[in-house]
């Protein structure tokens, strides 16, 4: 159980704006309310209709001075976020006002909420379930359109709706079974053995497919880290600047500029892709170089996908091949830069080392290539399917 108390807290983010919101949940809102509300109009916040909206001034009730003029609205239990009378006064975007409401309400018998509080109101009284709750919070936090659109699914009970659906067939399945066992000499109406085997099948291929989708999901939620890697002076940098459309990373055609690992993340097709512009690799006397050296092939060894960067107006050279063997079997798009230049380098050898990964060719500095390196990264990850960009997943699996 929890205190079922009067709650209040500034549901705004601080701050200068058009609006802050002050919101109340519980059964002393409306009275707290009225105590602290004179409208222009008369009446009170107890004489509401339900959803509607009253103007009127937030007055102190202890000395009479004015607060702030506000937009008061109310929503009765149960038909309300948390299943409680809700109360949200509507004042005027700051910081002075919107607290001075808020202790205002504290000093009248509510208590300030505790983070999340209202959203566990409504778990607790049961207008939404446990994944809804979660899905609250990537609402609020969704940087791009798919996480947006996921998050949403699972607010509207997307995922628990699959989940329901799966246990609701094991559930059969395990009657069946029951039945089979305990009136096993009896034409007790259990399904044949080859039945039940097919519905389990069932039952496994909508798991595996959950499952699936919680490891998307996850990428979705946390984003995909993408490490850029080759020699010095292939062009690192600039496919990072490229891909962002800003100049993060600095520039130059001297080899080793980049010492450190550069992290930005960029909205690809609704998909955060972080991508990390580390060091050229080499071999190196330079004590702080070769640090960074060493923290690069800890970045690609840790990403999920790796953009190996050659270039083609130079030979290739031992550095080149040696990053391309050291891929593995990682994910990895070979990205051919410069090729607006002329072209020197022997392609075939990189080939060699790379096996059968996609080769995308590309000039970082004209912008040429860019959307196929896109579309490249998002097949890679999601082999092709973003079918589950649009549905409900599982994203704290």
């Amino acid at each position: 159980m929890y205190r079922q108390d009067t709650i209040v807290a500034i549901s705004t983010p601080i701050g200068e704006g058009a609006i802050g919101i002050v919101r109340m949940s519980g059964e002393k809102s409306v009275e707290i309310g009225d105590k602290l509300i004179i409208f222009k109009r008369g009446g009170a916040i107890r004489e509401m209709a339900d959803y509607s909206m009253s103007y009127g001034q937030v007055i102190d009730p202890f000395d009479g001075q004015v607060v702030d003029e506000v937009v008061v609205s109310v929503m009765r239990a149960p038909r309300s976020y948390t299943r409680e009378d809700v109360v949200e006064i509507n004042c005027h975007g700051g910081i002075v006002a919107l607290k001075r409401a808020m202790d205002l309400a504290v000093q009248l018998g509510a208590r300030v909420a505790e983070p999340g509080e209202f959203t566990k109101r409504a778990f607790l009284n049961g207008r939404i379930d446990l994944s809804q709750a979660e899905a609250v919070i990537d609402v609020i936090r969704a940087k791009t359109e798919a996480q947006l659109r996921a998050a949403m699914q699972s607010l509207e009970g997307g995922l628990s709706s699959k989940i329901r659906n799966l246990r609701s067939q094991i559930l059969e399945v395990y009657a069946h079974l029951e039945v089979a066992v305990d009136f096993s000499d009896e034409d007790a109406g259990a399904l044949p053995t080859q039945d039940l085997i097919q519905k389990l099948g069932e039952c496994q291929k909508e798991a595996g497919k959950l499952l699936a989708d919680a490891r998307r999901g996850k990428i979705l939620k946390e984003g995909v880290k993408v490490g850029i890697v080759g020699r010095p002076n292939v062009g690192k940098s600039s496919l990072l600047n490229a891909l962002l459309g800003e100049r993060r990373a600095i520039v130059t055609s001297i080899p080793g500029t980049t010492r450190d690992v550069i992290e930005e993340t960029a909205n690809i097709q609704g998909v955060p892709f972080r991508l990390q512009d580390t060091a050229g690799i080499r071999d190196t006397g330079h004590e702080v170089e070769k640090i960074g050296v060493e923290l690069s092939l800890k970045t690609m060894e840790e990403a999920d996908v790796v953009l190996y960067v050659v270039e083609v107006s130079e030979t290739l050279t031992k550095e080149d091949l040696e990053i391309g063997r050291k891929l593995g079997s990682k994910k990895a798009l070979v990205v051919v830069n410069k090729v607006d230049l002329p072209v020197v380098a022997e392609l075939d050898q990189v080939r060699q080392v790379t096996g059968e990964r996609k080769e995308i060719r590309i000039s970082a500095t004209k912008g040429w290539g860019l959307e196929e390196v896109e579309r490249g990264l998002v097949e890679l990850v999601f082999a092709g399917e973003l079918r589950c960009l649009g549905e409900a997943i599982m994203v704290n699996a």
